[in-house]
Order: structure tokens, then sequence, then C-alpha cells
């Protein structure tokens, strides 16, 4: 009886969280197919009846240019957090130093630094080196958010691999280089596309960066461009949902595909033998 009575719980929450999260979904897919008018009506319309594309052809054609950049922003964002974390987490987890406590501390802190200081910091750095309104300035601002949250998820995941695995390759004349790229990269696949996923998520869901360190409509990444875009298509509300919901495809495609990695990914460092 407890059994069915906690399987039945777990089903109600499972449906109304999966609703809750829906529900703003499905109104944004509705009011993108409607036509400018029947947004206005009321009651409004709980279904798209005589629904229109404009609003998708009309947002293609506005935010092409800066759903390319934001694709190239969270690439380089994704590649270089990983070519940073993966050896940070690497030594971290395998080499006792001093100060490892206060350094994993130090990257907890920084992840409770509000984003506008950062942001203002980035800007004097930025603007001296000459990187504003660049891709390398966004991809950089961006991957100071990644960076310390994919160190310590592979951080975590690489102290429950057997040490074990790693001496046996060095017995055989492998350093740590090579055991850090046949032993341990292949083990940590969960994590890493745990943090590539989270890196990706991070920048491309970025605004204050994009907003405050770039100026050129060549690198305006996506979120930008909606903001801009509902400033200037104030009546085109179907227009402005059809830009969310073109905007929402790449990191709910990507969420779906690595959503079993994503699990093991975070909960693999939960326990040690």
């Amino acid at each position: 009886m407890r059994r069915r009575v906690r399987t039945a719980f777990t089903t109600v929450t499972a449906l109304v969280i999966v609703g809750v999260l829906l529900f703003p979904l499905y109104w944004m897919v509705n009011a993108s197919l409607q036509p400018a008018t029947g947004l206005l009506e009321t009651p409004p319309r709980w279904f798209p009846a005589g629904g229109t594309l404009d609003g998708y052809r009309q947002a293609l054609a506005s935010q092409g240019r800066p759903l390319l950049n934001s694709i190239v922003i969270a690439a380089g964002t994704v590649a270089l957090t990983l070519a940073l974390s993966v050896p940070a987490a690497y030594a971290l987890s395998r080499f006792r130093m001093r100060g490892t406590g206060v350094l994993l501390f130090a990257l907890l802190l920084v992840q409770m630094v509000p984003g506008i200081v950062m942001a203002n910091s980035l800007y004097a750095v930025m603007n001296r080196t000459g990187l504003l309104s660049t891709y390398p300035a966004l991809i950089l601002a961006d991957s100071t958010v990644a960076v310390p949250f994919a160190v310590l998820i592979l951080r975590a995941f690489m102290v429950t691999i057997p040490a074990e695995l790693g001496e046996a390759a060095m017995v055989d004349g492998a350093g740590h280089g090579r055991v850090l790229w046949s032993v341990v990269l292949p083990v940590s696949r969960n994590a890493m596309i745990t943090a590539a996923l989270f890196a990706f998520l991070f920048s491309w869901a970025d605004f204050l960066f994009a907003v405050t360190l770039n100026s050129d409509e060549a690198v305006m990444p996506v979120t930008v461009g909606i903001y801009r875009f509902i400033g200037a298509h104030t009546a085109d509300w179907n227009a402005v949902m059809a830009t969310g919901v073109i905007a929402s495809i790449p990191a709910a495609v990507l969420l779906v595909v690595a959503q079993r990695y994503v699990a093991a990914g975070v909960t693999g460092g939960a326990l040690k033998d």
C-alpha cells in the first residue's frame, strides 16, 4: 500500500512539474502561430485556429545572423571551458597540493559574484586589450562563468576514478598527459558532456555580457537580438514569440539528447567506494 501511494505521489509530482514547464512553452508556440490580431482577442485562443507562419518568416529574416553568432560563441565557450577545466580538474583530483581546499572554495565563491560586477570589470579589460565587440570577448566572458562550474563537476567525478588505473598506465611508461587522454577522459565522458552542456547553456542564455561587451550587430547574439527585436516590433507579438521558439530549439534539443549523460555526470561524483 505504501509503495502504491509513493508511486502515485511521484507520478503526480512529475506530471505537475512537466505541466508547469510545458504550459509557458505551449502558449509561446500558440502565440507564434496566431495572426497579430488574434493575440488581442478576448477570451484568448487556446489553439492557433487559422494559424500563420508569417511570424517565423519575419523572425528568421531578422534573427538568422544573431542565431549563428550565438552558435559560434557557445561552441567557442564549450571548447575553451573543456580545454581549461579538464586539466585543472585532473590536477586537483590527483595531485596533493597545498591550498587545494582554498582553491575549491574560491571556485565556489566565484559562482556567487554578481554578473554586473564581472561585466564591468571585464569591460575595462576588454577595452584595454582591444577585444570589445568581438567573438573572443564574449567567449572569454562566458567562460568565466562556465570554467569554475566545470572544474567542480569534473573534479568531483575524477576523484571517484580508482588511482590504480593511472598507476598501471604509468608502470607501462605513460606520463600524466597520456593517462589523462587515454585513461581518465574515456571514463569521464558523462561528466564532460555535463560540463559541456552547462557551458553551452550559460553562453546561449547570456544577455548581460553580450549587451555590455558588444556594440556591433555583426557579433550580436540572439539574446540581444530578441531584446532589440521586441523594441522594434512591439505590435508583432507573433514574430516575437516565433523568435523565442526558434531560440529555444537548440537548447531544448541538446537537453533531450544529453539527458541521460547529464544525470549520470551530476550524480557520478556523489558516491565513492
